[in-house]
């Protein structure tokens, strides 16, 4: 896949960042890390994660994708690796972007891990009170 003209995408989840290079008129093929997607993803859910919006328009076998993903858990990589792909499809054909939109295949989702406050156990909990 070198030397082809591409579509790049970044997404974000919690603390993961996904890049995507979106190459037309390829064969399907899919890698991670360049590792091939089966061998990266742990299990199926993160397979359908990732193939999401491919399969929501029909275009699996239309382009092959090449995504490096850093940070977080692999279910946040999954996820941002999603919206990336989504937002690579959309610089491609922006006609698209409804279809997307309505599935929320285009909203990063913004939770992250709330921060430790000091005096407290976590970031909400409190020591346990005691009278005496």
């Amino acid at each position: 896949m070198v030397n082809k003209a591409y579509f790049y995408a970044i997404g974000k989840r919690k603390t993961s960042r996904a890049t995507v290079k979106l190459f037309p008129g390829g064969k399907g093929e899919l890698s991670v890390n360049e590792q091939k997607l089966r061998e990266w993803a742990d299990d199926n859910s993160m397979v359908k994660t990732i193939h999401e919006p491919l399969d929501l328009l029909g275009l699996k076998k239309d382009f092959d994708i090449e995504i490096r993903v850093s940070g977080g858990g692999k279910k946040a990589q999954a996820e941002s690796a999603r919206l990336a792909i989504s937002r690579a499809i959309i610089k491609k054909e922006s006609s698209l972007r409804e279809q997307l939109r309505e599935a929320g295949l285009l909203t990063r989702d913004p939770r992250v891990k709330e921060r430790k406050k000091p005096g407290l156990k976590s970031a909400r909990r409190a020591p346990q009170w005691s009278k005496r």
